[in-house]
């Protein structure tokens, strides 16, 4: 019993330590640590969209990051035409910009679900390296797509010069914008959990171990794992508006397979399937890349070690091995 309390402390102390890091930055008056928790809520929540693929359906995807990207771009483009005054399109609607965040959210989440149902519906006829391959392949496309397009910067990007508005929050201010980055990734978990836990979350887990066995009860696989597929693909869509924001700027390299890999490594840093998992993951990658990386180039050296020591002996990750216990599943 005592073991398997573990996990839930590991986790709440975890959530904890992301809260009070910003907070006590500010006390110190140290505004680039509050950035740099911005940034591990952020990846952590792309991280947890790729999780419910990857830990619960299985489904290794090598192009999440042109859902990350097209995030970005729909934060960027909504800016530029807010700042300029423009239409995106006039016929047969005029729509123009936008500086409302609730807006940039809801449209990424939508423009996600739309891309990642194409996605899905060809990459999920496939399995094993051949999805991989496919879903790197769409994620490809969608970048060169982004580097065709002068209108929004082309290979140069797009800078975004005014931050986003949400009602009663000043966006502009590093640890407000925290705030609804951590409160977002709060949500996300809660909402992962939730899934994870249902009935849809039993029938993703058939889907993944035993297909046949599932259509035997009257479950068709597919309808269930592309629901999960698209729900992931919102989820670090999200993230990537959110990246944008924070950056002040989206390019084609956030749709670049890089970013893909990057998306992986936190899941598989922080451990395959585990709920907070991606948090762990993306904390300990920010923090080799921001710490390492400040005495030498090479800290990628540093986090391949990590990375490899936690495949060969640590195989529940950096929360299995806190908490003690493997995944047997």
């Amino acid at each position: 019993m005592a073991e398997r309390m573990r996990e839930p402390l590991v986790n709440a102390v975890l959530v904890l330590a992301l809260l009070i890091a910003p907070l006590t930055a500010v006390a110190l008056d140290e505004p680039f640590y509050v950035g740099l928790a911005s940034r591990v809520a952020i990846l952590a929540l792309a991280g947890v969209g790729l999780n419910l693929a990857l830990g619960s359906g299985g489904m290794v995807s090598f192009g999440h990051a042109a859902f990350f990207g097209l995030g970005g771009y729909v934060a960027g483009i909504a800016a530029l035409h807010a700042f300029e005054g423009s239409a995106f399109l006039a016929w047969p609607l005029e729509i123009g910009g936008s500086e409302s965040m609730i807006v940039v959210w809801v449209v990424t989440l939508a423009v996600s679900a739309v891309v990642a149902l194409a996605i899905g519906a060809v990459s999920l006829r496939t399995a094993g390296v051949y999805f991989i391959m496919i879903t790197l392949a769409f994620a490809q496309m969608i970048y060169y797509f982004a580097i065709s397009l002068p209108t929004y910067g082309g290979e140069d990007g797009l800078s975004i010069y005014l931050r986003s508005s949400l009602p009663f929050v000043d966006t502009g201010d590093p640890l407000s914008f925290f705030l609804v980055c951590y409160a977002l990734l709060l949500s996300a978990l809660f909402l992962t959990h939730r899934l994870v836990n249902s009935r849809f979350g039993a029938a993703l887990q058939c889907a993944r171990m035993n297909p046949e066995r599932l259509a035997t009860l009257g479950i068709a696989p597919f309808p269930v794992k592309l629901t999960a597929f698209t729900l992931s693909a919102m989820i670090t869509g999200l993230a990537g508006a959110l990246f944008a924001e924070l950056n002040g700027f989206v390019s084609p390299a956030m749709l670049s397979w890089q970013r893909s890999g990057e998306i992986i490594v936190f899941v598989i840093l922080g451990g395959v399937g585990r709920l907070f998992g991606p948090v762990a993951g993306a904390a300990l990658f920010i923090l080799l890349e921001s710490f390492i990386g400040g005495w030498t180039d090479r800290w990628q050296l540093v986090l391949g070690l990590v990375l490899l020591s936690v495949v060969l002996f640590a195989r529940g990750g950096v929360i299995g091995l806190l908490a003690g216990r493997a995944r047997h599943d």
